[in-house]
């Protein structure tokens, strides 16, 4: 892990878990679907700070799902700041969803990217990346944190990279994510690379 950020992390999905309990984890995210059950991996776990949110993977508005919102935005970067002000010496957060794909990724990018308010976004996001290689973050996550962070759409653009480079090595995702409703992330993925000079 770059020595730029504070604390050490880890991604993963609700499987696993149960692999994530004596590494010395010391904060868990967890994002669950509403409806789903309390993961039994906790109980294995030593002591650790934990903040349970609920809602769907979706990035628009859909009849019948619970949607990520500011306050679960707001939420999680309390939570960041938390383990930050705490007098732990070596504090390491682990972030879960169901796979360990779009929302915990773009929440891991969101408690980064305030941790280290100098940071570039891309090299956030490229951390996010680097330890978890499935990653599609949730894109209205990180839209709405870009804008309480200030960032001014910088994270936003970072997350396109990801897309770019999923899209790049599984052209069949484009479909299988427009058909999920993420047609947005996979129009941001597609678009071409900035020029440096512009």
């Amino acid at each position: 892990m770059p020595s730029s950020f504070p604390f050490k992390i880890n991604v993963c999905g609700l499987h696993e878990l149960a692999d994530h309990g004596s590494i010395g984890v010391t904060h868990v995210l967890s994002i669950l679907d509403p409806d789903w059950p309390e993961p039994a991996a906790f109980q294995a776990y030593d002591e650790h700070h934990r903040l349970e949110l609920r809602f769907h993977d979706e990035i628009e508005e859909t009849p019948g799902f619970i949607m990520p919102r500011e306050e679960h935005v707001a939420q999680l970067l309390a939570f960041g700041r938390d383990m930050m002000a705490e007098p732990s010496r070596n504090p390491h957060l682990l972030v879960h969803c169901h796979a360990g794909v779009s929302r915990s990724t773009a929440s891991m990018i969101l408690i980064l990217a305030q941790a280290c308010p100098d940071l570039a976004a891309e090299a956030v996001a490229r951390e996010v990346f680097r330890i978890r290689p499935i990653a599609w973050p949730n894109l209205r996550i990180v839209e709405m944190g870009d804008a309480m962070l200030g960032r001014a759409g910088e994270l936003s653009a970072a997350v396109a990279d990801i897309y770019r480079a999923q899209l790049q090595n599984r052209p069949d995702l484009a479909a299988l994510m427009t058909e999920a409703r993420r047609g947005r992330e996979v129009s941001l993925g597609r678009r071409p690379v900035p020029s440096p000079n512009h």
